[in-house]
Parts: structure tokens; sequence; C-alpha cells
């Protein structure tokens, strides 16, 4: 359906659920990939699971079908992780033209309850990891004169949600950075557009689950609301959008927000 071939994708939280999936369909399509994970537990939130041998099993995967991959350890928290992956990407295949900033936390909690730590941790790995990203890619783009950036954001980012306070915020920022990227780089032939899914069946969702005692379809349902009659969508339809709006196809659309919700904010 698209042709990438040629082309190189920078992928945060590339090893598991959404960025796995996008790496794997851009693969399918002939482009070159750059993962990016922790590739280690952090303290939050406690369900983190992250491990090197994910980001190994990627590379194998994609390289079974046929595309190249270079894979990096690190956290988009840190700009000399960032900054070594993205020197090392552009050392590999020459340059990026798409970078899906899709490394993301989301835990439960009320606003008034919780720490600094946690407060802290969301925004800055969901917020501020994006900006990270970002301000070594941009100017590899603008050198090329194209590139489109694609933030997954969520539902959370176009309205509350509760005891997700933190999470929310986080999500909305991305649609700020969103809109401003595009002013800024528009005149470099760079596009910015933040995805807005409901919830996904992933190792994410798994996690609040087990932080909940309940079942990820459960979690699902009470968070979500979905007006199409499913409990979420897979990682796959996250991956079949994210293709179309680096693509071509949507050489137009920038700064906008594209919503594939299930109807649930139409609710």
């Amino acid at each position: 359906m698209y042709n990438f071939k040629g082309k190189t994708v920078f992928i945060t939280g590339a090893a598991k659920g959404q960025g796995r999936a996008v790496a794997l369909a851009f693969a399918k399509e002939g482009a070159n990939i750059i993962g990016f994970d922790l590739g280690e537990r952090i303290s939050y939130p406690r369900y983190n699971d992250a491990c090197s041998a994910d980001l190994m099993r990627l590379k194998t995967d994609v390289e079974a079908l046929g595309a190249r991959c270079e894979i990096f350890c690190g956290d988009v928290r840190n700009l000399e992780d960032v900054k070594n992956a993205v020197e090392g990407g552009v050392k590999a295949f020459g340059g990026i033209d798409v970078l899906f900033n899709n490394a993301g936390i989301c835990a439960y909690g009320y606003s008034h309850e919780l720490s600094e730590q946690e407060w802290d941790a969301m925004l800055d790995i969901n917020l501020k990891g994006a900006w990270v990203c970002a301000r070594y890619v941009i100017p590899v783009m603008r050198k090329q004169g194209s590139g489109v950036i694609i933030n997954n954001s969520s539902v959370g980012g176009l309205r509350g949600m509760n005891r997700l306070s933190h999470y929310a915020a986080s999500k909305w920022g991305l649609v700020g950075l969103t809109k401003s990227w595009a002013i800024e780089n528009a005149a470099y032939g760079i596009r910015v557009v933040s995805i807005h899914p409901t919830g996904v069946n992933s190792p994410m969702n798994d996690g609040l689950a087990m932080m909940e005692g309940a079942t990820p379809q459960e979690i699902a349902e009470r968070s979500a609301g979905n007006l199409l009659p499913v409990p979420w969508i897979e990682p796959e339809d996250v991956a079949d959008s994210v293709l179309f709006l680096a693509s071509d196809k949507a050489k137009y659309v920038t700064g906008s927000q594209y919503v594939l919700d299930a109807g649930l904010l139409t609710r």
C-alpha cells in the first residue's frame, strides 16, 4: 500500500506494544528502523518490565522482513542517550525521515495524592521525552528539507480523565508541541501531527490492570467507554494510522490531531 523503501524511521518505546507494531509495519514497507527503548526497569510505574531482550527481538524480526534495523537502549529523558541514538542512526542510514514519539507511561492516582516523583516521571517521560527527541531530530530533517513527526498522544490529550490528571496533562502538552513545531518547521518541509488513540491492547493496559487488581478488559471498558462495541483497539490499528500520516497520502496534514478513538470522544 505504501512505499517507504530507503526511508528511515526513528521510533521511541519501540520494543513493545504500539512502538513495536509501528516498527514492523514500516519494515514491511521497506523502511530502515531506528529502535529506541529503555531496556531496563524503572521505579515508576511499578508494572514496567522493559528488557533489552525485547529490543533485540525487534531487530531480529525487522531484519527477517528484509529491512535494516539499528537499536539503541536509552532514556528519552536523557539528552546524551537520545543524541547518541540520533547520531548513530544518521551514521547508519544517512538521515531520519519519520520520528514517532511513542515512549510513554501511564498510572493511576488522584492529583492531590501524587508524589512529586510520580508527577515528574509522568511529565518528563511523556512530554519532555518527546521534546528531547525532536531537539535532535528536527535539525536533521531541516537539513534534508523534509520529514514527518508523529506524537503519540491519547484521547486523554483531548479531554479530562479521572485519576489520570498527570497523564492527561502530559498528553495535552503534546498537542501544544505538535502545533508549535508545525508552525516552526513548515518552511523546511516538515509536517507534525499528534495521534489520539483510545485504549490499546498492549502491555501498558496489562500493567494498569495489574495495578488495579482487574482484568485488562475491565480496565479498558472502565477508562474508555467506546461508542463502537470494542473494549480497545489493537497496536496494528495504530500502526496503520501512523503509516498513512507519514505517507504522501497525508502530505497536507500538519499541526492537527488525528483521532482513532472508536467513537469515545463523541459521547
